[in-house]
């Protein structure tokens, strides 16, 4: 149910799962900073009657409704539209346009087919072995052997190497992270690898910091790991990444106040400049093409 508190309402209809829906919502709801705004999702909608009783349901509470639907079935969708109009609620036609535009472009019509996103297709079972990659490399895990991997995060503790990674999974990429802990060294795979494809994370000594302070909590904790967010202690460690990282020749990337989709996309734009540029070297590229 919706929080009570939020008088301003988001509801994302959709008749598969409306996650794209959602989505959409929440990059459009970070453009209100300070603004509560609640999302809620309707979802396998086969019937406009029952979007029309969710709206009126939220008017008559009183709230501000604006409504985002993303419907492949081209008369579902109309219908909701024109219900959505009578009862004077802003309406968002997310999927339609797009789709009219493909279709006229292409002269092939829609399947009108909910959810065709997530059929299990070539790219959703690439996504599949790229999560339990991801599981398997995770922090340190099978980092003997590195070749496999599309990815390799390095960095000190609390960078964000494992969300990071778990991101770049979902993407579809093959992703291994190996934690820099003083006194331990990295594994010779680390050495071997495409310079190009690994990624020295690094972060502020005060954001670290911080951030490991919130980790420890209890004073038992505290006590075992007494130094784990000196800063002292945590910008030592942040120079040897720095040291390692110029050995390896890899690509430094700051985590420290960004998300983690900006962290993703500088990584993945790297990968692209470093391909284009070796691809140039070898002649299989022309400066006019790129």
């Amino acid at each position: 149910m919706t929080d009570q508190s939020a008088r301003r309402v988001v509801l994302v209809v959709s008749d598969s799962l409306g996650v794209t829906g959602y989505e959409v919502a929440r990059a459009a709801c970070g453009q209100f900073d300070g603004v509560d705004i609640a999302i809620e999702r309707l979802s396998k909608v086969n019937d406009a009657s029952v979007v029309e009783g969710a709206v009126r349901q939220f008017l008559d509470e009183g709230r501000a409704l604006s409504v985002l639907y993303t419907i492949a079935d081209g008369s579902l969708r109309d219908e909701v539209g024109d219900r959505l109009r009578a009862m004077g609620v802003s309406g968002v036609d997310v999927l339609g346009p797009a789709v009219r535009a493909l279709s006229e472009s292409s002269g092939i019509e829609p399947s009108g087919i909910a959810g065709s996103i997530h059929r299990t297709d070539e790219e959703y079972f690439r996504r599949i072995e790229a999560m339990e990659y991801f599981v398997e490399h995770d922090d340190g895990r099978g980092a003997d052997d590195l070749d496999d991997a599309d990815i390799v995060l390095i960095g000190i503790s609390r960078t964000g190497k494992t969300p990071l990674s778990m991101y770049l999974a979902h993407l579809g990429y093959r992703v291994a992270n190996i934690p820099l802990v003083p006194g331990v060294e990295p594994p010779e795979s680390l050495f071997s690898a495409d310079p190009g494809k690994v990624f020295g994370l690094i972060s502020t000594t005060e954001v670290v910091s911080t951030i490991r302070d919130r980790r420890l909590g209890d004073d038992m904790s505290r006590a075992v790991a007494f130094d784990y967010a000196d800063p002292d202690r945590v910008q030592s460690e942040m120079d040897d990444a720095r040291a390692l990282i110029k050995k390896l020749g890899c690509i430094t990337v700051r985590t420290d106040g960004k998300a983690i989709e900006e962290s993703a996309a500088e990584i993945l734009e790297r990968m692209r400049q470093v391909r284009i540029g070796r691809e140039l070297r070898q002649g299989r590229l022309s400066a006019q093409s790129i």
